[in-house]
């Protein structure tokens, strides 16, 4: 019974066996001390992994988004004002939040969706949808641009940050700078994009602004709410001034 060891057990004699293959842990096996470093150097890897994590997280930058107070008006409190002839858009500037962008001329995809500028190629350039008044021009015109890539922030990521007064301009294909006021800075819910408020003709010259905004859904890779601008033409700037 070599392998058997003998125990008592409240004054009784036991025999108690633990068999090589079976329920009983295996033997301890002592360990080498360079198992021992490896072991604790992948330990130290995973957790600087894990900061590093944490940090990035902490350090994304997020695009601002509006306050109800800067919601505002959808259009001028007099329903009028003045325009401008038709001339299509070259470039916008709007000064408040250091955009300078080239405008692109977009239309709808197949799907009936706007098209957009590419995330990869153009993302510091905004669109013009082509099918909208010009600037200037009595109806509504509207400009999108993303707000940011995989990158870092885009073209409109400060768009959300805009507030009642402040000046949107347009440069035309004519060399007149159209300059609008902003009216009203506002977040939707994309399923509740407010689209006949955006797109129908108005009876002034409205300049609507539309980027991504709201949370984020890493599952679609996709914003779950629309932000935008509205703006209604003031005055505008001649050629070479």
């Amino acid at each position: 019974m070599a392998d058997m060891e003998w125990r008592r057990i409240a004054g009784f004699r036991v025999v108690m066996s633990w068999p090589q293959t079976g329920c009983a842990p295996p033997p301890s096996m002592p360990v080498s001390l360079r198992a021992r470093a490896a072991g604790l150097a992948g330990a130290l890897l995973v957790m600087v992994g894990a900061l590093a994590i944490g940090v990035a997280i902490a350090a994304q930058v997020h695009a601002p988004q509006p306050p109800p107070s800067a919601a505002g008006a959808t259009g001028p409190g007099n329903g009028h004002g003045p325009s401008l002839r038709r001339s299509l858009p070259v470039a916008v500037d709007i000064p408040a939040i250091g955009v300078h962008a080239r405008l692109l001329h977009l239309g709808v995809n197949r799907n009936g969706t706007l098209q957009v500028p590419s995330l990869t190629t153009r993302a510091s350039e905004a669109a013009w949808y082509k099918y909208s008044a010009t600037p200037g021009q009595i109806g509504s015109s509207v400009i999108e641009g993303h707000v940011d890539t995989i990158r870092g922030p885009a073209v409109f990521f400060r768009l959300g940050a805009l507030r009642p007064g402040n000046r949107i301009d347009v440069r035309l294909a004519d060399g007149i700078t159209a300059v609008f006021r902003v009216t009203g800075v506002r977040r939707y819910v994309k399923s509740h994009f407010p689209a006949k408020v955006i797109y129908r003709t108005r009876g002034f010259a409205a300049l609507h602004l539309i980027t991504c905004g709201g949370a984020f859904n890493y599952k679609t890779r996709n914003y779950l709410s629309s932000i935008v601008v509205f703006a209604a033409l003031t005055s505008s700037r001649p050629a070479g001034d």
